[in-house]
């Protein structure tokens, strides 16, 4: 079965497409064919381009909206050279949707999916606007080609209310679904995932997984289920972020709106654009500027990564008590998967917890799965390099393999 993964930006357009087993639930023999993508998407001139294998593919033509763009990526994955035969092959477009509030898990996009996302707009504001609109496009568009959401919410609906909760007024949860909903879920199922299969432990599993990128969240996993996240209500909180500030304290909003006497609106602006690590350090969000900066002796820069570091141990220390214990630690994103200095700040003198890493092995250049902790250490650190849209290729491939469904999923109720 072809599965095309969508990644859709205001003006852009990103995608993968794999080739699955039909039967639900099967990894054997998956393949990635392509992927590729559109650029300026609106404007007079678009670029429209693809690599499946040792090919690749461009073109530029006008593209005004994303269902002209899907369009014009399978029009070029049909023409020579490209992977398929015709468009009737891919069996559907899966979305790494962000936030539906009510809906979680893996749905069938429609009118319901849609207006849910759009109720949660407000705490998803760079994620759900564009994704509602472009699915409503290409709904209308394209209504033969079956559209699939997958919610990063849907991997953290096992935590347990006494990690979900905020102590907010019982109608605040009910009502308005103010909890702690967790985000990143592709890629923390994905390392859950790959663990099980590459760590030798007791079971259940213990697993903490640090997502580390221009957005970053902690997940702690037991037996391959989410038990407790950093991130909360909206993708702005948890740990420091890029140029967004992580856990903050509101009332702190109200101090610097009658100090400087912005709006509530122009100051939440400000917090998830201009703060987070890039804030802090007055120059750049990107750990490679940092730590960079860092060495040239910027006491700001050094400053950001000492507290994006504290907050990730913070998460850390914390589901070690949650999960009774550790059987590994993964890093995956960019900065995870590419950031020695980061790595081991993050895990330095935690000997006695049975974490401690192998120095050659976190310093030595490499791609790939690797392991990175001293051999005598009990806990396992990995290395992970995560593949979210795989994760979403399956999870697309198994909805349609059991069947149609669109609708309310319960996962998170308020219950």
């Amino acid at each position: 079965m072809k599965v095309l993964v969508a990644n859709l930006g205001s003006t852009s357009f990103k995608y993968r497409l794999f080739d699955l087993p039909e039967t639900a639930g099967s990894t054997g023999g998956e393949r990635e064919l392509a992927r590729g993508g559109v650029e300026r998407i609106g404007a007079a001139e678009s670029r429209v381009y693809a690599t499946a294998g040792a090919t690749k593919l461009e073109a530029v033509r006008p593209v005004p909206d994303h269902a002209v763009a899907l369009t014009a990526a399978l029009e070029q994955l049909t023409a020579e050279g490209g992977p398929l035969k015709r468009v009737e092959e891919v069996a559907a477009v899966g979305f790494k949707a962000v936030h539906g509030g009510r809906v979680s898990g893996v749905v069938r996009v429609g009118p319901d999916v849609l207006a849910a996302m759009e109720e949660m707009a407000a705490v998803a504001p760079a994620h759900n606007p564009p994704y509602v609109k472009a699915m409503r496009l290409l709904g209308e568009r394209l209504p033969d080609v079956p559209l699939v959401a997958a919610f990063e919410t849907g991997f953290h609906a096992t935590i347990p209310d006494r990690n979900a909760l905020y102590a907010v007024p019982t109608d605040w949860v009910e009502k308005h679904l103010v909890r702690r909903w967790g985000f990143h879920g592709a890629s923390h199922r994905f390392v859950a995932t790959r663990v099980t299969d590459l760590v030798a432990a007791k079971q259940p599993l213990r697993v903490i997984s640090c997502h580390l990128g221009g957005s970053s969240s902690v997940c702690w996993i037991r037996d391959g289920k989410s038990v407790g996240t950093s991130m909360g209500m909206s993708p702005q909180s948890g740990l420091p972020q890029n140029n967004r500030a992580g856990d903050f304290d509101p009332f702190a909003l109200l101090h610097v709106a009658k100090q400087t006497g912005k709006g509530f609106e122009e100051l939440l602006v400000e917090l998830s654009g201009r703060a987070g690590l890039a804030g802090m350090s007055g120059t750049s969000g990107d750990m490679r500027d940092l730590e960079e900066a860092a060495a040239a002796g910027s006491r700001r820069a050094q400053t950001a990564i000492d507290v994006y570091v504290a907050s990730i141990r913070h998460w850390l220390g914390a589901g070690i008590v949650e999960l009774g214990g550790l059987d590994c630690i993964a890093f995956a994103g960019g900065i995870g998967e590419n950031s020695p200095l980061t790595r081991a700040a993050v895990l330095a003198g935690l000997d006695d917890l049975g974490i401690a890493i192998d120095a050659s092995a976190n310093d030595a250049r490499g791609t790939g799965e690797r392991e990175i902790g001293a051999p005598t250490a009990r806990v396992k650190v990995w290395v992970i390099p995560t593949n979210e849209e795989l994760i979403v290729a399956r999870q697309t491939r198994d909805l349609l393999a059991g069947g149609p469904a669109t609708g309310m999923h319960p996962e998170r109720n308020g219950g």
